[in-house]
């Protein structure tokens, strides 16, 4: 399934920064360096938030991290949270780049949390979390098991080949989806299952269920799990992005200023929505309350105004706003748009017209032709201007350049691109989740590599000599040359 980008988890964030209120702040376990080993690494299931204080997404979350507590303290599932900004070691030590950042801890070991933001959606997530990837339903617990979530899934199957490819699709897909098994063949035939095997996807919303009948096969019951898990045309908000974003399937967003612009279009784009039904997401959103969000998709203000995004790459392929949003024009937008016949609209700053320093300056338009250029290595950074660790590494990227530059052999580019200014094209292989993001493109092949050491010179130098294609040893300047440097630079020349 779909990992959690930045994109999106920037978008859900910020709608849920929209609708926030403020609770009592009781439920949710503070944790400090003295505590955390003893407080999660012990849990068989924990939550753990860690956040800064000045941090508005995370101000945001704070009373709907309190409301989820609240509610899955009768589950025995605990929250918590880290103040980075007292408890730095720690954080750095659970690798976090940005604010908040969410982990899974089961037995101390943790994972990145993939769910919303909202209340009902962290205990959703982790509820089945807490959950075997399949339940064995009976009579007694169908019901309540059937109503738990907002979308499940149960197979009815009594073949061992069925049921072991049902739960390898459960273990694949259970951050996503609750999953339960009926092997009763009398109770199947009670919830009107006239044969075995079967799925059927219990859902609340649009026809309430869709069936499938037949052979398990994994790569078919996935494609009939995304294409029935969300609403034919639903308005997006905060509780509902993420659900879109699990499938992996392109998001197509109808913005609209007005009830009465929805009103006129919502017959069109639904039936464009049952054509493209398990090949596009179809949404609507109100154009004058995330207006930021249709500039980020290549939009101006003019509405109401159609695009396609591509959730996990950030792609965006926006309707000509010279064009009507009619249905003729949605027609033949969508059919171009599947037949590859669209390329993305790639945002870009203009491209450096001196960039011979030791760090190159990346923009969106000259990605390809700087970071794609198969007979070099390169080392990039990802950052933004306001991000307090990007600042932070600066003068150590900086010098890093300087030092490639000096004593490298050309093999190697240092580079840097803001992410906030500049798109990532679909080639990159890759997407933001977080500033700064470094990554290793090695020559020939491509080949991404994360970089996932501190942020010392020690540790990039020695990570671009078991990487880089040549094998590179590059020496750091030494405190003397430090000192010298600094000395020269504080005396004007006669």
């Amino acid at each position: 399934m779909v990992k959690t980008s930045f994109l999106w988890t920037a978008l859900a964030t910020t709608l849920v920064a929209l609708t926030q209120t403020v609770l009592a702040d009781d439920q949710v376990i503070s944790l400090t360096e003295k505590t955390f080993k003893d407080e999660v690494l012990g849990e068989p299931l924990m939550l753990v938030e860690f956040f800064a204080p000045w941090c508005g997404h995370c101000k945001a979350l704070a009373p709907e991290y309190e409301e989820a507590a609240t509610q899955l303290k009768e589950s025995n599932i605990k929250l918590a949270k880290v103040d980075c900004t007292e408890h730095q070691d720690l954080c750095q030590e659970y690798d976090v780049r940005g604010y908040p950042t969410l982990k899974v801890f089961r037995e101390g070991a943790p994972t990145d949390y993939k769910g919303a933001r909202k209340a009902s959606g962290i205990v959703s997530y982790m509820k089945k979390q807490a959950a075997p990837a399949v339940s064995e339903l009976n009579a007694d617990n169908f019901d309540q098991f059937k109503d738990s979530d907002r979308v499940v899934v149960i197979a009815y199957a009594t073949d061992e080949k069925s049921k072991t490819k049902f739960k390898e699709l459960a273990e694949k897909l259970r951050d996503d989806f609750l999953f339960g098994i009926i092997t009763d063949e009398k109770l199947a035939k009670q919830h009107g299952v006239k044969q075995m095997p079967a799925v059927t996807l219990y859902k609340q919303f649009d026809e309430g269920k869709n069936e499938h009948v037949g052979e398990l096969d994994r790569d078919k019951l996935e494609e009939f799990i995304k294409a029935n898990s969300v609403p034919l045309l639903d308005e997006i908000d905060a509780t509902n992005f993420p659900y879109y974003a699990e499938t992996g399937l392109p998001l197509s967003y109808l913005f609209v200023e007005s009830d009465e612009d929805l009103a006129s279009l919502r017959p069109a784009v639904e039936a464009l929505a049952k054509e493209y039904k398990g090949k596009i997401n179809f949404v609507h959103i109100n154009a004058v309350k995330y207006a930021s969000h249709a500039s980020t998709l290549g939009l101006k203000d003019k509405f109401p105004a159609f695009a396609i995004q591509h959730v996990e790459t950030g792609a965006k392929f926006p309707l000509d706003q010279s064009l009507k949003v009619t249905k003729d024009n949605l027609a033949k937008f969508l059919k171009d748009y599947s037949a590859g016949k669209i390329e993305p609209t790639l945002k870009s700053e203009d491209i450096p017209s001196d960039n011979n320093g030791p760090v190159k300056v990346v923009v969106g338009k000259q990605y390809t032709d700087i970071v794609l250029d198969k007979s070099k290595d390169v080392f990039l950074e990802v950052y933004a201007p306001w991000c307090g660790h990007c600042k932070r590494l600066a003068p150590t990227w900086t010098e890093l350049g300087e030092l490639v530059q000096e004593q490298g052999d050309g093999s190697l580019v240092i580079a840097k691109l803001d992410g906030t200014e500049n798109d990532l094209p679909e080639a990159a292989g890759f997407s933001v989740q977080g500033f700064p993001t470094l990554k290793f493109i090695k020559a020939g092949t491509n080949e991404v590599i994360d970089y996932t050491g501190d942020r010392s010179m020690e540790s990039l130098i020695s990570f671009i000599k078991e990487n880089s294609s040549k094998k590179l040893h590059i020496k750091p300047k030494q405190d003397g040359e430090k000192k010298e440097e600094q000395e020269d630079a504080g005396h004007d020349e006669l």
